[in-house]
């Protein structure tokens, strides 16, 4: 039997709800409901004055005596925008950087976290919303400064974010020619996230990589998540051997 654990990823619309209050706390709460050990965060302020220029992943990590590593894939003098890893697990942050992007800047986040003689890593991101540039973000994903790089044996593999992308696109078909969806392993129907008042769309995704297996899989919908944010969290209940 190996490590169980759980992941999470979601898109926090910058903290605002689909009320369009200004809340990270609420979110906070979204993520504690949850109850996941490693979150993937996406649309994530921090300094921007049109949400109060708080760093919003180190506020909402605060609230759950988490850690917090964030990557600025959009930087305006102060103001930045990104993505963001919280755990109160161990980390080493591998790396931050850009992907290629015509568009709003899209990055990622490539965080270690060593659980049981294993070493996790964990990569979080937010695609692009056309087509061919998540085929080129992917395909920089997969290549040898991400996905591809080197690892250390003991190396297990996640992947986890808003990826704009559902199963029957190019970058979505793409990666599970690398990694595993996370909802497939599980079985059942793979459930959508977007919009959370009425989830249409499959675009926030898991993947998994060898020594990973996913024991169940679940979309958070719940009241307080419908108002949260314009999208729905995903968790994966992983086992690590």
């Amino acid at each position: 039997m190996g490590r169980r654990l759980r992941i999470m990823t979601y898109n926090v619309h910058s903290c605002f709800g689909t009320d369009r209050k200004l809340d990270p706390g609420r979110i906070a709460d979204v993520i504690a409901e949850c109850e996941a050990d490693i979150v993937a965060l996406q649309e994530v302020d921090v300094a921007r004055a049109r949400s109060g220029g708080i760093d919003q992943a180190q506020t909402i990590a605060n609230h759950l005596s988490m850690v917090s590593h964030f990557h600025p894939a959009l930087h305006l003098e102060e103001e930045r925008y990104g993505d963001a890893l919280l755990t109160a697990l161990p980390t080493r942050l591998v790396k931050a950087d850009g992907l290629p992007s015509r568009g709003e800047p899209r990055g990622a986040l490539w965080v270690e976290v060593p659980i049981d003689g294993v070493r996790l890593q964990v990569f979080v991101t937010h695609l692009g919303l056309l087509g061919a540039e998540r085929v080129r973000q992917t395909e920089a994903l997969i290549g040898p400064g991400w996905l591809g790089a080197p690892m250390p044996d003991d190396a297990r593999i996640i992947l986890a974010g808003d990826l704009n992308a559902v199963s029957r696109s190019p970058s979505y078909r793409m990666l599970v020619r690398r990694l595993r969806d996370a909802q497939a392993v599980a079985g059942g129907r793979p459930s959508a996230t977007f919009p959370s008042r009425l989830p249409l769309l499959r675009i926030d995704h898991i993947f998994i990589g060898e020594g990973i297996s996913a024991g169940r899989t679940f979309v958070h919908d719940t009241p307080l998540a419908r108002r949260a944010s314009d999208h729905l969290p995903l968790c994966a209940d992983l086992e690590i051997v």
